[in-house]
């Protein structure tokens, strides 16, 4: 099909909603290491993992051989509500760039939560309701997941528990409030509320907080208050697989449209959205039917799988959850209080870090000020402004085509725009005004975060 008969925007009908997750371990030669228990090291059971997660996401995080779980009637008519996201050309960026390369994205910011994280946080939300439990808690970095589950959470009549990384809960007052509106509570992380937020506190000083610290407190939180489960918005392997709505749409409207992309790019901070938009694609891969140039992008200042280490490694600060085998920084790395909150995670999703290392998947690390160039001149041609965490694979596509530029290769290049920005002005104005800048950990700040990660044996530091 000639490209000018494309639309701008692709969409799908309700009809072509996908109906069933992917599963991509089942298409994996390697299989992602299972999770240890934090004090046996032993793999971890379903009875291990039932008392801080929900039956079913249990069975969903173990599952390895069926490649594709059925999505409950109930979350599909969630979806329904923003679903299908849009594939959109992004033929004035191209313009801009004067690039023979095609740029595509796919929209994950149609609804208020503002980005991707609705897709895990309604099918989380179903589960822990058709278990019978009261609540949930979990953590939130940008504020993202914290909001789209305080609206699952609502939908479903839960208690919503939510502790915010304490930059983002400072620098993000509005996303806070959209989550209470919602019904949630909200408390900045590390916090005193929970033995292991003090203990945090008093080893850490007046720290900003992290990721790793927040899932300490809210696993806590839910193992401490009966009917209550922990659930989690990035990282697991249970999250990746419900974020496949997203890639399973986009090969869609791709095949329709005989679009083959050659490069496809998301930002990895735990890994969801980057996995939920590769990973069908990935599936083809491994099983031989195409072949695509999977990068996966991440800020300079948490780098984990271009500078971590692929060990068994707490997946959280205090140290309560299971070990998991995964590129990390070590789970007591404090990243800067850069505002791309959501990708300050320590450590990456199991399945890419495994992928990673079997070089199936590439990365990238880029800086601050730069992202948020990129940013900028996506807002002021598209119309869409991207949330900080997007804006690294904005960043990666407009280096893809400009490189198509100088080589007159006229590539296809894909990428995930799983957020909008409108919740980060803060940051915006930072960028504006000329005052944010750019860190870059030194190895001895890395050493530091090495220096927690478990020796035992069979764990190769």
């Amino acid at each position: 099909m000639n490209s000018k008969e494309i639309p701008y925007k692709i969409y799908l009908s309700e009809n072509e909603l996908p109906t069933s997750w992917y599963n991509v371990r089942a298409d994996m030669k390697k299989k992602p290491a299972p999770l240890l228990n934090p004090v046996t090291h032993k793999p971890m059971t379903f009875d291990d993992l039932r008392p801080v997660f929900c039956d079913e996401l249990v069975k969903q995080e173990l599952n390895e051989t069926d490649a594709f779980i059925q999505i409950p009637d109930e979350i599909r008519e969630f979806y329904k509500m923003y679903r299908p996201a849009p594939l959109v050309r992004a033929y004035c960026l191209e313009k801009k760039l004067n690039t023979p390369a095609k740029i595509y994205y796919k929209f994950e910011g149609n609804n208020t939560s503002g980005s991707h994280k609705l897709n895990s946080a309604i099918a989380q939300a179903y589960y822990a309701k058709q278990q019978g439990l009261k609540g949930v808690t979990t953590e939130t970095g940008a504020g993202q997941w914290g909001t789209a589950l305080s609206m699952a959470c609502s939908y479903f009549d839960l208690d919503c528990h939510v502790y915010m990384v304490k930059c983002s809960y400072e620098q993000k007052p509005f996303r806070r409030e959209v989550m209470r509106t919602y019904g949630a509570s909200v408390t900045p992380s590390p916090s005193d509320t929970t033995e292991v937020g003090r203990k945090i506190l008093q080893e850490f000083p007046g720290t900003s907080g992290s990721l790793g610290c927040a899932i300490s407190e809210a696993v806590e939180a839910a193992t401490k208050h009966e009917g209550y489960r922990y659930v989690l918005g990035s990282v697991l392997n249970q999250v990746l697989l419900h974020q496949t709505v997203i890639g399973l749409e986009t090969m869609t409207a791709m095949d329709k449209y005989g679009i083959k992309p050659d490069v496809i790019i998301g930002c990895a901070g735990g890994g969801s959205n980057l996995g939920g938009l590769i990973a069908p694609f990935m599936g083809r891969k491994l099983r031989g039917e195409a072949d695509y140039q999977f990068i996966a992008v991440e800020p300079a200042s948490c780098p984990s799988l271009t500078r971590g280490k692929f060990v068994y490694d707490y997946c959280d600060t205090g140290h309560v959850c299971p070990l998991s085998k995964m590129y990390t920084l070590g789970s007591e790395f404090i990243p800067s209080a850069n505002h791309a909150g959501g990708l300050r995670y320590h450590g990456m999703n199991s399945v890419l870090s495994q992928l990673y290392d079997d070089k199936l998947l590439e990365a990238r690390t880029v800086e601050q000020t730069a992202v948020f160039k990129a940013a900028q001149d996506f807002a002021r041609v598209e119309g869409i402004l991207p949330a900080p965490e997007s804006s690294h694979a904005i960043k990666v596509a407009i280096d893809e085509a400009l490189k198509c530029k100088e080589t007159g290769e006229e590539k296809t290049i894909l990428f995930g725009l799983t957020g909008t920005g409108y919740f980060d002005m803060y940051a915006y104005k930072a960028f504006n005004d000329g005052t944010m800048s750019d860190y870059i950990p030194t190895e001895e700040d890395l050493q530091r975060g090495f220096n927690g990660i478990p020796r035992f044996d069979g764990n190769n530091i």
